[in-house]
């Protein structure tokens, strides 16, 4: 029986299953509403490394050692890893996860990595070639801002459409039946999440050219998505507790809900972004949200999973959204393409 559905998703025979994951971030994540939740907060955001993309790395390392733990695996016990992030050649994945060992999938897809992440290493256990997979990504506001914008020593100003890249990372097991069994019966969890499907965003331009915006920007390839998969699952949006965005911010969200309604949805009464959610907006001075690839992976870790958990919820479709610029692209005058993947996490039934 082919899992295929409609023209960009898939939908599993047998669901994967998120076994664990780990969450790890910086100071100012710690002290959001969230903070609380997450597993670990660094004491300053260099994390005792001498530069900022060391730091990032450390996030990545830690995110993943404290996701294995948390399963209770060891690196060789996980067949395939994918992971990335938003610095150049992917350098905060690379230094931060090779010493795991573990055969590595790169994955790009700017703050949309976690899903894309998730959506590949579930695809690689749903196809029979993997029975375990690892998914990782991660940010953090200083290399961000200096890989796309300015060193911080610059002072820039920020506009209020500006959204703040999130420091921290964070890191998913999956496996398939066989791997839930093994691990319940080691008395190491009995499973957060499971994964029953997905659908494949592509590439929305716009033309909008505002990088200090990415809201806006990638706001139209969310609806893409979210039209897409309502239309290849024959769903409706109150079919979910949530859909869940990653980071659109305040503006990005109001301008997703706009142009959901234009296509005949309404989503204003489930839709949740993690970049609203992270940071408190009256003690924090985060202007329009969060964002960055360690923003829905700490949110999805921290608190989704928590909620399916403790049966709060049974269904969300986490969709993380990304900015496809560079500094060379932006220096050029190029307009800022967006994407957006789109999974189905359910609560554990079984």
């Amino acid at each position: 029986m082919s899992q295929n559905s409609g023209k960009a998703s898939i939908v599993l025979k047998e669901p994967v299953y998120i076994l664990n994951s780990a969450s790890v971030v910086g100071t100012k994540e710690g002290q959001g509403p969230l903070g609380l939740l997450f597993d670990k907060v660094g004491e300053d955001d260099m994390f005792g490394c001498a530069a900022w993309e060391e730091a990032e790395s450390s996030l990545q390392r830690d995110a993943l050692g404290l996701a294995l733990e948390k399963a209770g695996l060891e690196p060789e016990d996980i067949s395939f890893l994918f992971a990335g992030d938003l610095l150049g050649q992917s350098i905060a994945t690379s230094f931060g996860l090779s010493s795991y060992q573990i055969p590595l999938f790169g994955v790009y897809g700017a703050c949309s990595t976690c899903g894309e992440a998730l959506l590949l290493g579930a695809m690689a256990i749903a196809g029979g070639f993997a029975e375990r997979t690892a998914c990782v990504t991660s940010s953090h506001f200083a290399s961000a801002e200096k890989e796309f914008r300015f060193p911080l020593g610059y002072g820039n100003q920020r506009p209020l459409s500006a959204t703040w890249t999130v420091t921290g990372s964070g890191a998913f097991v999956l496996g398939n039946e066989k791997a839930l069994q093994e691990m319940r019966q080691s008395g190491a969890g009995h499973g957060r999440a499971q994964i029953t499907g997905m659908t494949v965003g592509k590439i929305v331009d716009y033309g909008l050219k505002d990088s200090m915006n990415m809201g806006a920007c990638m706001a139209p390839a969310a609806a893409s998505a979210l039209e897409r998969h309502f239309i290849d699952f024959d769903s409706q949006p109150e079919d979910y507790d949530r859909i869940i965005t990653g980071d659109l911010g305040k503006i990005g969200q109001k301008a997703l809900i706009d142009l959901m309604r234009e296509r005949g949805y309404d989503i204003s009464s489930q839709h949740m972004d993690c970049g609203i959610e992270i940071y408190d907006p009256e003690s924090q001075d985060t202007h329009a949200g969060g964002s960055g690839c360690g923003c829905s992976a700490v949110t999805l870790s921290a608190y989704i999973l928590k909620q399916l958990e403790e049966h709060n919820w049974n269904k969300v479709l986490f969709m993380p959204t990304g900015a496809l610029l560079s500094k060379t692209s932006f220096n050029e005058g190029k307009s800022v393409p967006g994407i957006a993947h789109a999974v189905v996490i359910e609560r554990i039934t079984v």
